[in-house]
């Protein structure tokens, strides 16, 4: 049997939570380039109506770098469009990337006006329920995931830190913002009821993309914003040659992206974990992942519906 050094070079192991609730699977070595027969059984597993069409449309909110935004000549860049062009490839599907705001990635699969959304989406029983944040149906059909990314949410604050924010109990008291309908904006909603109970109320303020978020904070009208680790740290050190943000705090609140899909694409669910899998095996995916300077998140396998 082989060493699990070996199943998965350079591959940090994830915290229990997430193995517990993520059905990793295990995948044997393989040389950077795979093995024609193993592209050839992914491309088998792709269903009549991509492989008709030729094309995988892939909705995504290009505001969010270094995860997805707009490059040189508009043209998407970023963590999630690599993966999604080096996905296509395996898939043998050409990939177009559909800028879509985030709020509207999931009703935009549930509506088929794309194939699958990917987009540092959160994989949480929420979205997959289609449940409102009290906890009652939305009336949704919600959607499933396919996890290939584990990403934790930081705090961000101006250079310095003056209000010396460093836990959510800092924030009380303040105003801090966030980008509407993610992660991170549950979790500074939750955090209101707790302030009040302190007698420190929290003012949160709602954008439509994280730039108009980071924005409040530079300007001193916000203390902090909330973001997915590598979204923070990556404007923590380019913005204003890293002398406007810095991170501050433990990450809280680990949790897998994942791509989401109509509940009922189940033959494109098991042919996109298929091809994930492939481009873990062949090293490609790491390779990715190093270029962004986020190896930390790294997954070992593909898997369906992990998340909390």
């Amino acid at each position: 049997m082989r060493h699990l050094s070996c199943l998965f070079p350079h591959r940090r192991t994830l915290p229990a939570a997430l193995t517990t609730t993520s059905a990793l699977l295990l995948t044997a070595c393989a040389g950077t380039d795979a093995p024609k027969s193993a592209v050839d059984k992914v491309q088998a597993a792709v269903p009549a109506a991509q492989r008709a069409a030729g094309v995988l449309r892939i909705g995504s909110d290009l505001n969010y770098p270094p995860v997805a935004f707009r490059g040189v000549g508009g043209r998407p860049d970023g963590l999630d469009p690599d993966l999604a062009y080096a996905l296509g490839k395996v898939l043998g599907l050409r990939v177009e990337i559909v800028d879509t705001p985030f709020e509207k990635l999931i009703p935009g699969v549930n509506a088929r006006e794309f194939d699958v959304a990917m987009s540092g989406i959160s994989d949480t029983s929420k979205r997959r329920n289609a449940l409102g944040e009290d906890g009652i149906p939305t009336g949704g059909p919600g959607v499933d995931f396919v996890d290939y990314f584990i990403a934790g949410t930081s705090i961000i604050v101006k250079k310095g830190n003056p209000k010396g924010i460093r836990t959510l109990n800092d924030i009380c008291g303040h105003t801090v913002a966030v980008q509407r309908g993610t992660t991170q904006d549950e979790i500074v909603g939750r955090q209101v009821a707790a302030c009040d109970r302190r007698g420190k109320p929290l003012q949160v303020r709602r954008f439509d993309d994280d730039s108009q978020a980071l924005a409040e904070v530079a300007a001193g009208r916000a203390v902090a914003d909330f973001n997915d680790l590598p979204v923070a740290a990556y404007a923590a050190r380019t913005t204003d040659d890293g002398n406007r943000f810095e991170v501050t705090g433990m990450q809280t609140q680990s949790s897998p992206y994942g791509i989401a899909l109509n509940k009922s694409d189940t033959a494109l669910r098991d042919a996109v974990v298929k091809g994930l899998d492939q481009l873990m095996r062949s090293g490609e995916y790491d390779t990715i992942l190093a270029k962004w300077d986020v190896s930390a998140g790294a997954a070992q396998a593909a898997a369906i519906n992990g998340g909390l």
